[in-house]
């Protein structure tokens, strides 16, 4: 009988601590970042160069964001399916957002400002 207490008490114990780590505010996500970021296109969600939904962009810290595409403000001077060309050379972009109730919303995509040598 002993034994058995002492299973009840460890599952007892076991769902209590999972239910308080369930209940422990999360460190905040890749979505906190402020707005704009630079980073590498890792995929995308289109079904053509002229229909683009949106985007994963990866960050020099190695965190990812999901954007969605909305209304752009410059979308003749960085139309869309150029991500695309982004994506398969690596060159960074730069993502302006803000976040909505689905998440973050890009307005604004400009190439990112590449790093320039160090003076000598």
């Amino acid at each position: 009988m002993n034994g058995l207490r002492r299973k009840a008490a460890a599952g007892a114990l076991a769902i209590l601590l999972g239910a308080c780590t369930t209940a422990m505010p999360s460190a905040p996500g890749p979505t906190s970042a402020a707005s704009p970021v630079d980073g590498v296109i890792v995929a995308i969600d289109a079904s053509g160069l002229s229909d683009v939904r949106g985007f994963t962009l990866r960050l020099v810290d190695g965190s990812t964001i999901a954007f969605r595409l909305g209304q752009l403000e410059n979308p003749t001077q960085f139309p869309p399916g150029h991500l695309k060309e982004h994506q398969a050379t690596s060159v960074a972009v730069r993502v302006y957002f803000t976040v909505g109730p689905e998440g973050p919303v890009v307005y604004r995509l400009e190439d990112a400002p590449s790093a320039s040598p160090a003076a000598t």
